[in-house]
């Protein structure tokens, strides 16, 4: 029978991440595990309404014959297979060389986590292969690699085989071999080394998304490529979270000011001053449990004083009650507006340049107001996202960090499990949320620059919309009497009554 007993048990607190020359495994097994398992539930989410960046192939674009490797991608199938059998191994094997001493609270965590953990990056690893599958049959240019999630993932798990390393000389760890369950737990995490290695080698190749031959084709006529980037209005919607990371490394660009000093220090301080309020955020509670404390045991004045002080300081540098901002908020907001004003600046002179690169026939028929509208709103929505990036995303996931390290460290390994499963639970929560009021947005947008172009284009237009409607009302076709004043009105013709509805 096996008996579960204290989360760490005799191999030590939570607390300390260093003891004994190494890592404190209670501490190594439930970080680990635990960012696996947000990692593989976050990939998950942002993968499955995705679908892979897709394009018809062009007349000088290499088509095939033939679907997906086979041999590399079945040794692939088959490593993260193991991966998924691996961490209840290590648990089994724990359990069977233990005899009758209790189990440890954070195996049967580590076990449990590692295990979804492996079974996300295995199922998404069954469901990008078959979009490959597909998307070959039909002849559809893809790209030939698997999504940042999961190759994110794998990274992750390889480089915690890794980090094991740096516990050689701890003798709460398994590399002595002095016991039959140290021999047993060695020999499993070579496996794991292996094979996580092995994932991580053959995720950089994406075996089970690469055809097996090529053949060139080639038309007469060529490619419009400024036409055939244009989604369709009749294609599907693409999902929000489509080449996320593309999009990404696009902004970065515009985060740091090249060519200006200044403003790069002006960045420096910024981030400074947003982890200066993320360590506000943690010594504001701690100071006011002191003042409980010291009103509680009735300490002397003096102390109490100087405790309430350092509070009110601390709290005016944080901000604090509904809508309010702290000295530190408001003075990185300040700050950071020479930083917005240089990245809208640079985003318009690319966005102005490169309509002006574009050629004759397309600017014969653009629509004037819908591309000066989308112009607009790409600036702001640029400016914008980097901030949100910076300021408020960034700065969350740090919160829920410190927050996790903090509890486990200071109270229960299962309080920051429990914050860990809330925040997870929410982060998902929210990405599907926000990927289905997305859609809203983008038909509202779509209407939006629609109204806009008919409306800047009609006064650009003025004499042939007059000419138009004049040639209506002398027909009979309008429906309503013609505003005073303008051109092709009653006023000023005698009467006439053909300018008033039939």
């Amino acid at each position: 029978m096996v008996i579960v007993g204290n989360y760490c048990e005799a191999e030590g607190p939570l607390g300390p991440a260093w003891v004994k020359g190494g890592l404190s495994p209670c501490f190594f097994f439930t970080l680990m595990p635990s960012t696996l398992m947000a990692l593989g539930a976050l990939a998950l989410v942002l993968t499955l309404p995705c679908k892979r960046r897709e394009r018809p192939a062009g007349p000088h674009e290499p088509s095939w014959s033939a679907g997906p490797l086979v041999a590399p991608y079945v040794l692939q199938l088959l490593l993260a297979t193991l991966q998924v059998a691996l961490p209840l191994a290590g648990l089994v094997g724990r359990v069977g060389t233990a005899g009758a001493a209790p189990l440890p609270g954070y195996l049967l965590l580590a076990s449990i986590l590692g295990t979804l953990a492996s079974a996300c990056g295995l199922g998404l690893l069954l469901v990008e292969h078959n979009q490959a599958w597909q998307k070959l049959a039909m002849g559809i240019w893809i790209e030939f690699r698997h999504s940042s999630g999961l190759l994110l993932l794998w990274t992750v798990a390889f480089t915690a085989e890794n980090l094991a390393l740096v516990s050689w000389n701890s003798p709460q760890w398994w590399w002595a071999r002095a016991d039959l369950g140290q021999q047993v737990q060695f020999s499993l995490w070579v496996l794991r080394y292996v094979v996580s290695g092995g994932l991580f080698i053959l995720g950089l190749w994406a075996p089970g998304l690469r055809p097996q031959s090529y053949a060139l084709k080639v038309n007469e006529e060529d490619q419009d490529v400024e036409r055939s980037e244009v989604q369709s209005p009749e294609a599907p919607p693409r999902s929000t979270w489509q080449d996320l990371g593309r999009k990404l490394r696009l902004l970065s660009g515009y985060l740091w000011p090249r060519g200006s000093p200044v403003l790069q220090l002006v960045v420096l301080i910024c981030l400074g001053l947003m982890g200066l309020e993320r360590g506000l955020n943690v010594l504001v509670p701690i100071f006011y449990r002191d003042i409980v404390n010291l009103m509680t045991e009735k300490a002397p004045w003096s102390s109490l004083a100087w405790t309430v002080t350092t509070y009110v300081i601390l709290k005016f540098l944080q901000g604090g009650g509904t809508g309010s901002t702290g000295f530190v908020s408001n003075l990185r907001t300040f700050l950071w507006i020479r930083v917005q004003q240089f990245t809208s600046r640079q985003v318009e002179l690319r966005l102005f340049s490169h309509l002006h690169e574009l050629s004759l026939r397309w600017h014969l028929g653009r629509r004037t107001g819908e591309v000066l509208r989308i112009v607009d709103r790409g600036t702001s929505s640029v400016t914008g996202l980097l901030s949100y990036l910076v300021f408020n995303v960034l700065p969350t996931l740090a919160d829920i960090t410190i927050g996790i390290i903090y509890f486990s460290m200071f109270f229960n390994a299962w309080f920051g499990l429990i914050v860990f499963l809330c925040m997870s639970l929410y982060l998902i929560v929210t990405i599907v949320v926000t990927e289905w009021r997305t859609k809203f947005r983008r038909a509202m947008n779509t209407q939006e620059n629609a109204t806009r172009a008919r409306a800047v284009d009609s006064l650009l237009n003025f004499e042939t919309v007059m000419k138009a409607l004049d040639s209506n009302v002398r027909h009979g076709d309008v429906r309503q009497p013609r505003p005073a004043g303008l051109p092709g009105s009653c006023e000023g013709r005698g009467g006439g009554g053909w300018c008033l509805s039939k």
